[in-house]
């Protein structure tokens, strides 16, 4: 699988599509062919595991640690640059490498990394392939890319072929196809393939993991999660490089961006690690913000305005878990609206929500019929990692949480112990794109959720409460 380049994962995705009766093309049309074309997927849909996958791995990966993790950054716009700012706030870590398509992003980073007291890092830029030739570097332990979504996987994929580690932005990539590819390439070379949700790191969603470990909510039940951002000026302007954002919307009638809301949720439901995803179904609503705020903002004659946006503004996807729990995750970044994640426990015990104010009430506990503000339970079930990192990770992005995960990522490489996230665990997450547009284009038909672990689900052990020392 070695020299896969990016016309190949197009030809790929676009093979597994057809086979699924799915085809990127705008409009009702589009879901219609796909419904009609669905019928005759069967087994050829892309959701089964490749033929020649090895035997899945019984129990959680782990690797050689490492003294120094010597990293290699692909993508350094937005998120990118602020990675690279918490890896040189990480104890035993060096940066040897920055790449970027535009040059001077990687000057930029070079002379952060200088101002930091590190050497200046190499720079690589100019094309959209160039990073292979930084993956390709004999001195790097990591490889960390932030680049647009279609460009995740090819860099995961080379970064693994080269001997590294490699780790991603959000998603770990857009289709299937390539999802089981990177399952298969990192189980064959046995390096890490990390998907970096930092919203599995948030305060409140760390400290609803250490009370769903300690039972507070008894059996759970019911989650719901969610991305709730009103993006249309972000997509429809120059705020992302090329505007590669914007695309998608073009093209796709799915939930675009799945992980932030159900990231946390898996864990808590223990899925890929007794538990997993089985069944999606999905359905969306017309599409009219994106026009709308283009002819408001930009002119009734635009480009912009006259475009057709497949995506609709609301999805909403149902996720039924193997053991009967149940997740409603919404997807809508074209409505005038505050930002959510909406997210929602309801065990048998008890309750919490986080939006729009978070707050809990458990039985036996909470007065009758009232919630209590969540923060009443903090000094009790506050994550230990928030209590050992809280005064380093302040500053840094979304409320210190991206610093957090750079953090674990970092010290599970040092003292080679597995991931909080694994490929398995990213590529469930992601894979939640894909199977919602099935699912739309199909009449929001259900739609069965592969299975990355192959069986090794049942005897995977859940997340546990990692406790680390303070450090210096």
């Amino acid at each position: 699988m070695s020299g896969i380049d990016r016309r190949d994962f197009i030809r790929r995705a676009a093979a597994g599509s057809v086979a699924a009766g799915l085809v990127w093309v705008d409009g009702a049309a589009g879901n219609a062919a796909g419904a009609a074309g669905a019928a005759g997927a069967g087994a050829a849909d892309g959701l089964a595991p490749p033929p020649g996958l090895q035997e899945p791995r019984a129990g959680l990966f782990t690797a050689p640690p490492l003294e120094t993790v010597r990293v290699g950054f692909v993508g350094v716009g937005h998120q990118g640059s602020a990675h690279v700012s918490n890896f040189l706030g990480i104890p035993g870590v060096e940066i040897r490498a920055i790449c970027d398509l535009v040059p001077a992003k990687v000057a930029r980073m070079q002379a952060r990394v200088r101002e930091a007291g590190q050497p200046e890092p190499a720079g690589y830029s100019g094309s959209h392939e160039v990073f292979r030739e930084l993956c390709a570097r004999d001195d790097l332990d990591l490889v960390f890319t932030a680049t647009p979504w279609h460009w995740h996987a090819p860099v995961l994929l080379a970064a693994m072929e080269a001997g590294k580690h490699a780790a991603t932005e959000v998603p770990m990539a857009p289709t299937i196809a390539e999802l089981w590819e990177l399952v298969a390439t990192a189980e064959r070379t046995e390096r890490h393939c990390v998907m970096m949700e930092n919203c599995c790191y948030d305060r409140a969603e760390m400290m609803v993991l250490n009370m769903v470990r300690q039972g507070l909510f008894g059996e759970l039940l019911h989650a719901e999660c969610g991305y709730l951002h009103d993006l249309r000026e972000l997509k429809l302007t120059d705020f992302y490089e090329e505007r590669w954002r914007i695309e998608h919307s073009k093209r796709r009638n799915a939930d675009l961006y799945p992980t932030h809301g159900l990231g946390p949720v898996a864990q808590w439901l223990n899925v890929n690690r007794g538990n997993r995803f089985a069944t999606v179904v999905s359905m969306a609503s017309p599409g009219v913000g994106l026009k709308r705020w283009a002819a408001e903002h930009i002119g009734p004659d635009s480009p912009e305005a006259r475009q057709h946006y497949a995506l609709g503004d609301v999805v909403n996807t149902l996720i039924r878990t193997a053991t009967g729990a149940t997740i409603l995750l919404t997807h809508d970044t074209n409505s005038p609206r505050p930002y959510s994640r909406r997210i929602l426990l309801q065990g048998a015990n008890g309750i919490m929500r986080k939006y729009p104010e978070a707050l809990i009430h458990l039985e036996d506990r909470s007065p009758a019929h009232r919630w209590e503000p969540f923060e009443d339970y903090r000094a009790a079930y506050e994550h230990p990692i928030w209590q050992a990192l809280e005064e380093r990770s302040r500053g840094a992005g979304h409320g210190g949480m991206d610093y957090i995960e750079d953090y674990r990522l970092v010290q599970s490489l040092r003292e080679g112990a597995p991931m909080d996230m694994d490929v398995y665990d990213g590529a469930a997450l992601a894979a939640i794109t894909d199977l919602s547009e099935r699912s739309i284009a199909r009449g929001s038909a259900p739609v069965e959720a592969p299975d990355f672990t192959r069986g090794a689900w049942r005897t995977r052990p859940p997340l546990g409460i990692v406790r680390i020392d303070a450090p210096a």
